[in-house]
Protein backbone atom coordinates (compact mmCIF):
# COMPACT_ATOMS: atom_id res chain seq x y z
CA UNK A 1 0.00 0.00 0.00
CA UNK A 2 3.05 2.27 -0.43
CA UNK A 3 2.48 4.69 -2.61
CA UNK A 4 5.05 4.75 -5.40
CA UNK A 5 5.82 6.98 -8.59
CA UNK A 6 2.13 8.88 -7.99
CA UNK A 7 2.55 12.79 -7.60
CA UNK A 8 0.53 14.37 -4.94
CA UNK A 9 -2.15 15.69 -7.62
CA UNK A 10 -3.04 11.60 -8.26
CA UNK A 11 -2.92 11.03 -4.50
CA UNK A 12 -5.25 13.43 -3.08
CA UNK A 13 -7.49 12.50 -6.48
CA UNK A 14 -6.97 8.84 -5.44
CA UNK A 15 -8.21 9.90 -1.84
CA UNK A 16 -10.84 12.50 -2.52
CA UNK A 17 -13.04 9.63 -5.08
CA UNK A 18 -12.54 6.61 -2.71
CA UNK A 19 -13.72 8.18 0.07
CA UNK A 20 -16.68 9.99 -2.04
CA UNK A 21 -17.46 6.01 -3.12
CA UNK A 22 -16.99 5.15 0.35
CA UNK A 23 -19.83 7.48 1.44
CA UNK A 24 -22.19 6.88 -1.52
CA UNK A 25 -22.21 3.20 -0.51
CA UNK A 26 -22.47 3.69 3.13
CA UNK A 27 -25.57 6.40 2.21
CA UNK A 28 -27.01 4.80 -0.12
CA UNK A 29 -26.74 1.17 1.36
CA UNK A 30 -28.32 2.60 4.15
CA UNK A 31 -31.48 4.31 2.33
CA UNK A 32 -31.96 1.03 0.07
CA UNK A 33 -31.83 -1.60 3.56
CA UNK A 34 -34.08 1.16 5.27
CA UNK A 35 -36.60 0.92 2.18
CA UNK A 36 -36.57 -2.88 1.66
CA UNK A 37 -36.79 -3.87 5.29
CA UNK A 38 -39.77 -2.67 6.17
CA UNK A 39 -39.23 -1.52 9.38
CA UNK A 40 -37.08 -4.33 10.66
CA UNK A 41 -33.74 -2.07 11.49
CA UNK A 42 -31.73 -5.15 11.71
CA UNK A 43 -32.05 -6.38 8.04
CA UNK A 44 -31.39 -2.39 7.23
CA UNK A 45 -28.17 -2.81 9.32
CA UNK A 46 -26.91 -5.96 7.62
CA UNK A 47 -27.43 -4.97 4.65
CA UNK A 48 -25.91 -1.41 5.04
CA UNK A 49 -22.71 -3.73 6.91
CA UNK A 50 -22.18 -6.33 3.52
CA UNK A 51 -22.28 -2.78 1.33
CA UNK A 52 -19.34 -0.88 3.57
CA UNK A 53 -17.11 -3.87 4.20
CA UNK A 54 -17.14 -4.81 0.31
CA UNK A 55 -16.91 -1.48 -0.97
CA UNK A 56 -13.78 -1.13 1.42
CA UNK A 57 -12.56 -3.91 0.13
CA UNK A 58 -12.54 -2.86 -3.60
CA UNK A 59 -11.44 1.13 -3.16
CA UNK A 60 -8.39 -0.35 -1.14
CA UNK A 61 -7.18 -2.60 -3.73
CA UNK A 62 -7.97 0.38 -6.07
CA UNK A 63 -6.36 3.08 -4.40
CA UNK A 64 -4.14 1.81 -2.44
CA UNK A 65 -0.98 2.00 -4.80
CA UNK A 66 -1.44 5.42 -5.64
CA UNK A 67 -2.32 7.28 -1.98
CA UNK A 68 -1.91 4.57 0.76
CA UNK A 69 -6.04 4.60 0.80
CA UNK A 70 -6.66 6.27 3.84
CA UNK A 71 -10.15 7.52 3.18
CA UNK A 72 -10.12 8.61 6.70
CA UNK A 73 -8.24 10.99 8.96
CA UNK A 74 -7.94 8.95 11.81
CA UNK A 75 -6.14 7.16 9.20
CA UNK A 76 -3.79 9.79 7.79
CA UNK A 77 -2.86 10.90 11.44
CA UNK A 78 -1.53 7.74 11.73
CA UNK A 79 0.63 7.52 9.25
CA UNK A 80 1.97 11.43 10.10
CA UNK A 81 2.94 10.08 13.68
CA UNK A 82 4.70 7.59 12.05
CA UNK A 83 6.51 10.13 10.14
CA UNK A 84 5.36 8.29 6.95
CA UNK A 85 3.61 11.72 5.76
CA UNK A 86 4.89 15.12 5.44
CA UNK A 87 2.11 17.26 7.67
CA UNK A 88 1.02 19.32 4.38
CA UNK A 89 0.16 16.35 2.55
CA UNK A 90 -1.23 15.16 5.53
CA UNK A 91 -3.53 18.04 5.68
CA UNK A 92 -4.09 18.07 2.34
CA UNK A 93 -5.11 14.71 2.42
CA UNK A 94 -8.14 15.24 5.53
CA UNK A 95 -9.07 18.12 3.24
CA UNK A 96 -9.71 15.99 0.47
CA UNK A 97 -11.34 13.31 2.40
CA UNK A 98 -14.03 15.78 4.18
CA UNK A 99 -14.88 17.05 0.62
CA UNK A 100 -14.88 13.67 -1.45
CA UNK A 101 -17.30 12.62 1.75
CA UNK A 102 -19.95 15.45 1.31
CA UNK A 103 -19.80 14.39 -2.63
CA UNK A 104 -20.55 11.21 -1.79
CA UNK A 105 -23.30 12.05 0.71
CA UNK A 106 -25.15 13.83 -1.96
CA UNK A 107 -24.45 11.90 -4.96
CA UNK A 108 -26.09 9.37 -2.48
CA UNK A 109 -29.08 11.38 -1.95
CA UNK A 110 -30.03 11.94 -5.63
CA UNK A 111 -29.76 8.23 -6.75
CA UNK A 112 -32.35 7.87 -4.36
CA UNK A 113 -33.98 10.95 -5.40
CA UNK A 114 -33.65 12.52 -1.69
CA UNK A 115 -33.49 16.19 -1.02
CA UNK A 116 -29.59 17.05 -1.58
CA UNK A 117 -28.60 19.06 1.01
CA UNK A 118 -29.80 17.58 4.42
CA UNK A 119 -28.90 17.44 8.27
CA UNK A 120 -29.54 14.68 10.20
CA UNK A 121 -31.87 14.32 13.48
CA UNK A 122 -30.61 10.99 14.34
CA UNK A 123 -29.21 11.19 17.74
CA UNK A 124 -26.04 9.35 18.58
CA UNK A 125 -24.41 10.15 22.09
CA UNK A 126 -23.02 9.07 25.55
CA UNK A 127 -20.36 7.25 27.36
CA UNK A 128 -20.91 3.72 25.55
CA UNK A 129 -21.56 5.44 22.23
CA UNK A 130 -18.23 7.86 22.63
CA UNK A 131 -15.79 4.68 24.04
CA UNK A 132 -16.96 2.35 21.38
CA UNK A 133 -15.76 4.75 18.75
CA UNK A 134 -12.66 4.60 20.57
CA UNK A 135 -12.75 0.79 20.36
CA UNK A 136 -13.77 1.17 16.67
CA UNK A 137 -10.81 3.47 15.70
CA UNK A 138 -8.25 1.51 17.88
CA UNK A 139 -9.08 -1.27 16.21
CA UNK A 140 -8.83 -0.30 12.81
CA UNK A 141 -5.54 1.37 13.36
CA UNK A 142 -4.32 -1.81 14.92
CA UNK A 143 -5.84 -3.91 11.87
CA UNK A 144 -3.51 -1.56 9.20
CA UNK A 145 -0.79 -1.31 10.90
CA UNK A 146 -0.55 -4.78 11.99
CA UNK A 147 -1.27 -6.29 8.60
CA UNK A 148 0.86 -4.13 6.49
CA UNK A 149 3.65 -5.75 9.04
CA UNK A 150 2.72 -9.26 8.26
CA UNK A 151 0.68 -9.83 5.52
CA UNK A 152 0.40 -6.22 3.44
CA UNK A 153 -1.31 -8.21 0.62
CA UNK A 154 -4.46 -9.01 2.85
CA UNK A 155 -4.51 -5.29 4.05
CA UNK A 156 -7.73 -4.47 1.88
CA UNK A 157 -9.75 -8.11 3.60
CA UNK A 158 -8.58 -7.29 6.90
CA UNK A 159 -9.94 -3.46 7.03
CA UNK A 160 -13.27 -4.63 5.50
CA UNK A 161 -14.17 -7.78 7.91
CA UNK A 162 -12.94 -5.47 10.73
CA UNK A 163 -15.38 -2.18 10.14
CA UNK A 164 -18.13 -5.19 8.98
CA UNK A 165 -17.30 -7.17 12.97
CA UNK A 166 -17.55 -3.36 14.16
CA UNK A 167 -20.89 -2.17 12.55
CA UNK A 168 -22.40 -5.29 15.19
CA UNK A 169 -19.77 -5.41 18.18
CA UNK A 170 -19.92 -2.00 19.03
CA UNK A 171 -22.81 0.30 20.32
CA UNK A 172 -22.10 2.92 17.74
CA UNK A 173 -22.06 1.08 14.27
CA UNK A 174 -18.51 1.38 14.42
CA UNK A 175 -17.78 4.68 12.59
CA UNK A 176 -14.19 4.98 13.19
CA UNK A 177 -13.42 7.78 10.88
CA UNK A 178 -13.62 11.97 11.34
CA UNK A 179 -14.81 12.09 7.74
CA UNK A 180 -17.26 9.91 7.45
CA UNK A 181 -18.86 10.71 10.59
CA UNK A 182 -18.78 14.96 9.18
CA UNK A 183 -20.29 13.68 6.20
CA UNK A 184 -23.13 11.38 7.83
CA UNK A 185 -23.97 13.99 9.77
CA UNK A 186 -25.54 16.09 6.68
CA UNK A 187 -28.19 13.01 5.44
CA UNK A 188 -31.11 12.46 7.46
CA UNK A 189 -31.28 8.90 6.13
CA UNK A 190 -30.61 5.55 7.82
CA UNK A 191 -27.25 5.78 8.48
CA UNK A 192 -27.04 9.78 9.47
CA UNK A 193 -25.81 11.21 12.77
CA UNK A 194 -26.63 14.75 14.17
CA UNK A 195 -24.09 17.39 13.71
CA UNK A 196 -24.26 18.17 17.02
CA UNK A 197 -23.08 14.87 18.59
CA UNK A 198 -19.74 14.72 15.55
CA UNK A 199 -17.25 16.86 17.95
CA UNK A 200 -17.70 13.49 20.46
CA UNK A 201 -17.72 10.96 17.78
CA UNK A 202 -14.26 12.90 15.85
CA UNK A 203 -12.67 13.22 19.33
CA UNK A 204 -13.23 9.74 20.26
CA UNK A 205 -11.80 8.41 17.01
CA UNK A 206 -9.06 10.67 17.06
CA UNK A 207 -8.13 9.41 20.66
CA UNK A 208 -8.20 5.61 19.32
CA UNK A 209 -5.97 6.23 16.37
CA UNK A 210 -3.54 8.10 18.44
CA UNK A 211 -3.41 5.24 21.50
CA UNK A 212 -3.22 2.79 18.83
CA UNK A 213 -0.35 4.45 17.10
CA UNK A 214 1.43 4.36 20.22
CA UNK A 215 0.57 0.30 21.03
CA UNK A 216 1.63 -0.75 18.06
CA UNK A 217 5.14 0.73 17.35
CA UNK A 218 5.67 -0.60 20.97
CA UNK A 219 4.04 -4.09 20.09
CA UNK A 220 6.13 -4.43 16.97
CA UNK A 221 9.69 -2.82 17.86
CA UNK A 222 12.46 -4.71 17.53
CA UNK A 223 13.61 -6.79 20.53
CA UNK A 224 16.64 -4.13 21.13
Amino acid sequence: MSPENFDNRRRLAAEALGTMLLLATVVGSGIMGERLAGGNEAIALLANTLATGAILVVIIFVFGPISGAHFNPAVTLTFFLRRELPLGLALAYVAVQIVGGLAGTGIAHLMFDEPLLQLSTKIRTGPGQWLSEIVAAFGLIITIIGTLRWRPDAVPYAVGLFISAGYWFTASTSFANPAVTLARSFTDTFSGIALLNTPAFIAAQLAGAVIATVFIAWLLADKK
